[in-house]
C-alpha cells in the first residue's frame, strides 16, 4: 500500500530544489499554501523562516488550555534533537 506525501514535505522539498518557488512562498505565504493545497484559515498569519547551519528556528507553539499534565507530557513526543544539537536531558547552563 503506498502512503500519501504530506503537503508540507513536498512544499519544503520543492524549497530546495527551486529558488524562485522559495522566494514566492517567503513574500507571500499563505496565497503558495493555498495553491498547493494547504489552506489557511481567515485571520491566521503564517511566517516563513529559512534555518541555515549558523541558525536554527526553534518554535514554541500557543500553550493548550484544556490539557491535563500527563497530556502535557505527550506533547514532545515526536520531537527529534536536530543534528549538531546536544539535547540530552541534563544539558543545561
Amino acid at each position: 500500500m503506498e502512503t500519501a506525501e504530506n503537503p508540507m514535505q513536498k512544499i519544503i522539498a520543492r524549497c530546495w530544489d527551486d529558488e524562485e518557488f522559495k522566494k514566492r512562498l517567503m513574500a507571500d505565504p499563505a496565497k503558495i499554501l493555498d495553491a498547493e493545497g494547504v489552506s489557511v484559515p481567515d485571520g491566521v498569519s503564517i511566517r516563513v523562516v529559512e534555518d541555515t547551519d549558523q541558525v536554527r528556528t526553534l518554535i514554541i507553539p500557543p500553550a493548550p488550555s484544556h490539557l491535563d499534565d500527563d497530556q502535557l507530557k505527550g506533547i514532545t513526543g515526536g520531537w527529534v534533537c536536530p543534528s549538531g544539537w546536544d539535547c540530552r536531558p541534563d544539558y543545561g547552563p
